[in-house]
């Protein structure tokens, strides 16, 4: 269990990798190693979730982190969620677990979030439309949705262009237009129980982004994928203004290490009663820790 009062801050979207890192059957390495190259990122393969928990221990940071489970459209094989719960639950004073189930697995999605949900206490769901083929308002998702929301969860959906698939032969077959995050108005009008988070800085739909997530009450945005140097000024804006208790620290780990992010965080024109919320406050209130 994490104790706020020892961690300095919350990074609310780090990626979990297989053990191994490695996919010479399906692909994955190549995909992994072209967004470190685009990242700059210091690794020759991913880091492990033990790996990153030291990491984030190290750091004096908390992190909630997920797979991604898009097996049906890219091909590329699932980190399993019972094994993350496992490396995760050893973890546990620095990890939080968020899942991810392919939502075109339809009924089975919805049996397997059920169960995480009731047996290990995750808290909620990453969706990535890019990799996963598919518009947020698809109602083929709505039940997977639903049962998020009956227990509570959160769904926290890629938006924007933020660099995978970036370079490779046909963007590696993702299509950029599923991730508007327009889609996921539609979702927060459907269920508006259901807590949503908007990932990234959503280029090139950030206004649109901004603005779902200022006319809905369950839906935050999280600033990962990208070095706070490069924010364009109507997010820092907001930031400052109407969405200060609705924006949350992420990285994007492994592409980008907190440390990093944290410290350009500190150089962009953030005023500085907000900063704690921004890191830490506002994610530990979402996440039900505080």
């Amino acid at each position: 269990m994490v104790d706020l009062s020892k961690v300095r801050a919350i990074d609310i979207h780090t990626h979990a990798e297989e053990p191994c890192g490695c996919h010479s059957d399906d692909g994955y390495d190549d995909l992994q190693s072209t967004m470190a190259s685009y990242f700059g990122a210091p690794w020759s393969h991913p880091p492990t979730i033990h790996q990153t928990a030291q990491h984030y221990r190290e750091q004096n940071i908390a992190a909630v982190i997920f797979p991604v489970d898009a097996e049906r459209e890219t091909g590329y094989r699932r980190y399993n969620n019972d094994e993350v719960y496992e490396a995760v639950s050893e973890n546990s004073d620095v990890l939080i677990q968020f899942a991810s189930i392919d939502p075109w697995k339809g009924k089975m999605a919805v049996r397997e979030a059920k169960r995480l949900m009731r047996e290990y206490g995750v808290k909620g769901f990453k969706f990535h439309p890019t990799m996963q083929g598919f518009f947020a308002n698809d109602r083929m998702a709505y039940p997977f949705y639903e049962a998020i929301a009956e227990e509570g969860g959160i769904a926290l959906f890629h938006t924007g262009q933020t660099g995978v698939g970036s370079g490779m032969p046909g963007g590696n077959g993702m299509r950029l237009k599923y991730s508007n995050p327009m889609y996921m108005d539609d979702v927060a009008v459907d269920f508006p129980e259901l807590k949503i988070i908007l990932a990234h800085p959503s280029f090139p739909w950030q206004e649109e982004a901004l603005a779902v997530a200022q006319h809905k009450p369950n839906v935050y945005i999280d600033l990962s994928g990208w070095s706070p140097k490069y924010f364009p000024e109507i997010l820092v804006k907001y930031c400052n203004s109407i969405l200060k208790k609705k924006v949350l620290f992420g990285s994007d780990w492994p592409m980008i290490t907190p440390e990093r992010w944290l410290s350009d965080f500190e150089k962009i024109a953030i005023k500085d009663h907000l900063r704690e919320d921004i890191i830490k406050g506002n994610a530990a209130r979402l996440l039900g820790l505080a």
